[in-house]
């Protein structure tokens, strides 16, 4: 359900409704409750996700795994000792 915004013509009172989309827009102000209340186009908020999964570190790799960095690492080590294994052999 979406958050809409309102502001009151007669006095000025802004608010923020949460109501579902299928609800009529409200009218009457809850300040000065008279009828003037008119409804405020919106950006939006975008999508929100909660709970777990979500969010972008959830997938990174932690080094250390072994999945992670640790793999690089080592096949740094070995092309280190190939090529130094080839120019002593030279």
């Amino acid at each position: 359900m979406p958050t809409y915004d309102y502001v009151c013509t007669k006095c000025g009172h802004e608010l923020e409704i949460f109501q579902s989309m299928k609800d009529e827009p409200l009218k009457k102000c809850p300040q000065c409750k008279k009828q003037g209340l008119k409804r405020l186009l919106g950006g939006g908020a975008g999508l929100i996700f909660k709970g777990s999964g979500f969010y972008i570190t959830d997938y990174k790799k932690k080094s250390g795994t072994p999945d992670g960095g640790g793999k690089s690492a080592d096949a740094g080590k070995k092309s280190e000792s190939k090529s130094e294994t080839k120019a002593a052999a030279k």
